[in-house]
């Protein structure tokens, strides 16, 4: 079984207010322990989280060696104050909080620093993100700051503009990457970044009647067409479903990850995208506490 590289144990892939709510008075460790019961019968032993602000993947941390999952978490991720982010992380205003959020991270234990250089998907309208994402100086920033610290870098990034910007800096791990152009993917396919594009998210989506199918079928074709590009031009691709997203169920939600991936590349090339995947992992592992 291929490993988890983007999940959120925090979130249930049904309510995700509701479930963050359980944790709002204190970490329940049973609903920990629930999601870990059901990767480890599902024969997922590598877990790499996306961090949050109430101290769950903190603790699931310390509770994943009793199922012997190795679980990898950035603690809580990092976003501008006013930005998008605030469901998994901390918000610093200046450069001297942003510094002291990612030392505070690095010393609870964090495998890898994970910042937000921009917004997500509006399901109601195609090309068109939540918020178009940081300036790119201030993007080079965040990536300069958390190398120095001698960690690695996962970036949540959509739009063609920042994730470039990412990318030119040195990004270890570029999670989703919706919208992204011919010249970023070649960009992205001679640089070291390893691309996560979690097709789960919105392929799930289809006829479940909260968004138009026709504006979802449209960024997930967008979407799989930037795979097969890159896959072609040879790009480090991983796999994560994003678990915990609405209808994205931990376990379940990696499978199906998988079937959207096979999608987007060609059943044909099954062999050489399951090489591809296990390659990227591999990276993502030896990657944490560390940058490039």
């Amino acid at each position: 079984m291929f490993g988890e590289c983007h999940a959120h144990i925090i979130m249930d892939g049904k309510n995700y207010k509701a479930a963050v709510a359980l944790h709002k008075s204190g970490v329940k460790e049973e609903v920990i322990r629930a999601h870990f019961r059901i990767w480890k019968e599902m024969g997922i032993t590598f877990v790499r989280d996306g961090g949050d602000a109430l101290g769950v993947s903190r603790r699931a941390k310390a509770l994943a060696p009793e199922y012997g999952i190795d679980y990898r978490t950035p603690i809580f991720a990092i976003h501008k104050r006013g930005h998008y982010g605030g469901i998994v992380g901390h918000a610093f205003s200046d450069w001297k909080e942003y510094h002291a959020l990612v030392v505070r991270a690095k010393e609870e234990g964090a495998d890898f620093i994970k910042i937000m250089i921009s917004g997500i998907m509006s399901f109601d309208c195609f090309g068109r993100l939540t918020e178009e994402g940081l300036p790119e100086h201030e993007i080079c920033e965040m990536i300069r700051i958390v190398h120095e610290e001698g960690m690695a870098v996962m970036a949540h990034g959509n739009g063609d503009r920042p994730v470039r910007a990412a990318i030119e800096a040195g990004l270890d791990t570029l999670e989703h990457g919706n919208y992204l152009e011919q010249g970023t993917l070649d960009l992205l396919a001679g640089s070291r970044t390893i691309w996560i594009p979690t097709l789960a998210p919105v392929g799930n989506l289809l006829g479940c009647g909260r968004f138009p199918d026709e504006q979802v079928r449209r960024i997930l074709e967008r979407q799989m067409e930037c795979i097969s590009y890159a896959f072609e031009k040879g790009a480090a691709i991983g796999l994560g479903s994003d678990s915990g997203a609405y209808l994205v169920p931990h376990g379940q939600g990696l499978l199906d990850e998988y079937e959207w991936m096979k999608t987007a590349v060609g059943a044909e090339k099954e062999p050489a995208l399951k090489k591809r995947l296990r390659e990227a992992e591999s990276r993502i592992k030896e990657r944490s506490r560390r940058a490039c």
